[in-house]
């Protein structure tokens, strides 16, 4: 009897196959900014859903897309219902129209399901339709990605499809040690990572123990890779309220202090995003994101 990992081998072999086969589209401008953490319960999914509603009131067109494998929550986050995902699409039980949520003006929800459940369900016919299908979302100027925690296989292949990551921890000693492993594995294949300090008592507290990891980064990683630290969001008791009653933080509490921080760093990360170049050689948009997801398996 074949083995699962040469049924899984053959899979992913066929699967890159059918991607090298779909018709190229048109470059977009699309940036994929995937936001992940060291350890779970750190807010890295507030976090997310929350920048992501920022840079949206910005101007922004974004799409939200919920690649937390296995433990998705965003819609429950947003309050509000999804009955079908990515892997639905991939499976042919769906359009990609039929998933996507609006949450707000300038904000969708993308309800994601990844992992080697995709290698089970494409073929030709259907990645060629949800190739087709993601045009209609090619006008997206920022994707968010809202990962797994920890340092698994598949968090690994979003960061590395990904045009710029961002690390989210907390003081605490031991999000702090995962933060820096977390750090250490994506600086083998990226030159660049953001850092965001949730969950602090002030900037100084911020600022000294981002410092400490930016000096064990210096002197132990590769001389050309940039820890970047872009801000920070203070504790503030009102943000688990907004998460226990399903609301955006930011949204119903536009003039308090860890909006106006959130803000700062949405900023900082759209100045940043928009200095960096994208490939000029490479297919942007979606359907580009999705491509180079697939050939890692």
């Amino acid at each position: 009897m074949q083995s699962r990992v040469n049924i899984e081998n053959t899979q992913a072999k066929k699967l890159q196959e059918l991607v090298g086969k779909t018709t190229p589209l048109k470059n977009a401008s699309t940036k994929f900014i995937t936001v992940t953490s060291g350890k779970g319960g750190v807010g890295k999914s507030t976090m997310s859903a929350n920048m992501a509603y920022i840079l949206s009131k910005m101007g922004f067109k974004v799409g939200l897309f919920d690649a937390d494998i296995g433990l998705a929550n965003l819609d429950v986050l947003l309050n509000v219902k999804t009955t079908k995902n990515i892997l639905h699409v991939l499976k042919g039980e769906a359009s990609l129209a039929e998933t996507i949520v609006k949450i707000d003006e300038n904000l969708t929800l993308i309800p994601g399901e990844s992992g080697n459940e995709i290698l089970k369900y494409t073929t030709e016919e259907v990645l060629d339709k949800f190739i087709e299908d993601s045009v209609q979302l090619e006008n997206f100027d920022f994707v968010i990605i809202d990962t797994g925690a920890g340092i698994g296989d598949m968090v690994q292949k979003f960061v590395n499809a990904s045009d710029m990551t961002v690390v989210i921890t907390t003081p605490d000693p031991t999000a702090i040690t995962d933060a820096y492993a977390m750090v250490k594995v994506i600086s083998a294949k990226k030159d660049r990572v953001l850092m965001i300090f949730n969950q602090v008592g002030s900037e100084k507290e911020a600022t000294l123990n981002f410092e400490k990891i930016e000096k064990v980064a210096k002197s132990k990683l590769k001389p050309d890779f940039s820890l970047e630290f872009i801000g920070h969001i203070s504790k503030d008791t009102d943000i688990q309220k907004s998460v226990k009653g399903r609301f955006l933080f930011t949204k119903n509490y536009p003039n308090a202090k860890c909006t106006s921080e959130i803000e700062v760093i949405c900023r900082k990360l759209a100045e940043k995003m928009e200095r960096k170049m994208l490939d000029a050689n490479r297919e942007n948009g979606l359907s580009g994101f999705f491509k180079r997801l697939i050939k890692q398996f």
